[in-house]
């Protein structure tokens, strides 16, 4: 697990960090008898504090707002709205670059030209940030005529891929189907070429992340009903030559239900179940089409599966409705060793409320954005297991997205949904655990 160094040994991890926990006298909860904590001092970054009109921080920490929604681009038309999923990459002259989704369904016009479906208004946006000087230094479009694109994930070879959280198609007043994973590159300064990576699945897509060591694609997907998913690519970083998509699974437990009754001092052995036909006929009007193949053939069940992150080696994805609370697992799949644990099971919304998108921070720990009720919190889960409190929307109900760090780790970044805008956020990192 990430939490805390451990190892396999025998088929088995090494003693849980949960268990030290326990004995330090910490709150238990009723997951396997493990202790689920807040951290002592609030992970010694401190309690949270009015930073701004906008957010609460802890002290020492101050933000930037910009990009926000209706805004002007570079070109002079609108900044969209519904920011959600976004990544940080490494620009020229010490800039940053962003790639920004927005997660806009319905029927709208495309937010720019060159548009995938003229009868689609998300897509996604490109920033570039000078971190020196705090200043947005422009933005542009870069993906158009898609819809909901809600989360996806960076490539190693400096693309965001962004997906659409729907299967609508010609039957819902579209002029393409939809569902599909897009590439976008992070330098892009004017609209791409929107091609459907229809060989990753076309399903309700949340997240993606790269395993950068054998460069397979993991997928998620955000119904009560979910399967995680692994891109095999017949060409290892050119996804769109095509590939095989499959289904985790568990071995010698077809169909397991992963949604109550977890232990997170077990490990799940894997087995990969593979998906026919990715791109099937009916998904249109049958959301579930991919998702009943990989079950047909034994694949494990879900609670909406959201937030996806590559993390030192292994896969950290997050399941929104997961656990006997119903209010967020966190779970944490190890390549490696083929193998599935639970690393966090939310047992009150005090501590985690439905966590979705998830970023792993420089120091070994990871950022949850919450997206339940009232308003929400980014959570830290630092390295031995302990939740603590980050950020606040004290502006409006809506969500936290997109958290992202900037490649030396000093800047995060992350958007509120609605109203759109994006935050920059520095402090004294070095201070706490994360």
């Amino acid at each position: 697990m990430f939490l805390r160094a451990s190892a396999l040994a025998g088929g088995a991890l090494a003693t849980s960090p949960f268990r030290a926990l326990a004995a330090l006298g910490e709150t238990v909860d009723p997951v396997g008898g493990r202790a689920a904590v807040r951290a002592p001092g609030n992970g010694g970054y401190g309690p949270l504090r009015p930073a701004g009109p906008e957010l609460g921080l802890p002290e020492g920490f101050s933000y930037i707002r910009f990009g926000g929604e209706g805004t002007p681009m570079s070109n002079g038309r609108p900044t969209p709205g519904a920011h959600d999923g976004m990544a940080a990459f490494p620009g020229p002259r010490g800039t940053l670059r962003l790639v920004r989704n927005h997660e806009i369904g319905g029927h709208q016009a495309p937010f720019a030209s060159d548009a995938y479906d003229p009868a689609a208004g998300g897509g996604t946006t490109n920033l570039v940030f000078d971190r020196v000087t705090g200043r947005l230094l422009a933005s542009h479009p870069s993906l158009t005529g898609t819809v909901q694109n809600c989360a996806g994930g960076a490539t190693p070879w400096g693309t965001w891929l962004s997906c659409e959280e729907t299967t609508d198609g010609y039957a819902d007043g579209y002029q393409r189907p939809h569902g599909y994973c897009f590439e976008v590159p992070a330098g892009a300064v004017a609209p791409v070429r929107a091609l459907p990576l229809r060989a990753m699945g076309r399903f309700k897509h949340e997240a993606v992340c790269v395993d950068r060591i054998r460069g397979d694609v993991y997928l998620t997907e955000d119904q009560e009903t979910a399967g995680f998913y692994r891109f095999r690519p017949r060409v290892r970083g050119a996804l769109a030559a095509g590939g095989k998509l499959e289904m985790l699974g568990i071995a010698g437990r077809p169909g397991y239900d992963t949604r109550t009754g977890q232990r997170r001092d077990a490990v799940l052995p894997v087995a990969w179940v593979d998906v026919p036909d990715p791109d099937p006929a009916d998904a249109g009007w049958h959301p579930l089409a991919v998702f009943q193949q990989g079950r047909n053939r034994g694949g494990a069940l879900f609670a909406r599966l959201e937030g996806c992150f590559w993390h030192r080696g292994r896969v950290v994805f997050v399941s929104t409705k997961g656990g006997d609370a119903g209010i967020g697992q966190v779970w944490e799949y190890r390549p490696g060793a083929n193998v599935l644990s639970l690393a966090f099971e939310s047992p009150s919304a005090d501590l985690l409320c439905q966590p979705d998108n998830v970023c792993a921070t420089p120091r070994g720990g990871l950022l949850l954005c919450e997206d339940g009720p009232g308003h929400d919190r980014i959570q830290g889960l630092d390295p031995h297991g302990r939740i603590f409190d980050f950020a606040r929307n004290r502006f409006s109900d809506g969500e936290f997205t997109g958290a992202t760090f900037s490649p030396d780790g000093k800047v995060l970044f992350v958007n509120v949904q609605r109203p759109g805008v994006t935050f920059a956020i520095t402090g004294p990192w070095g201070r706490g655990p994360i």
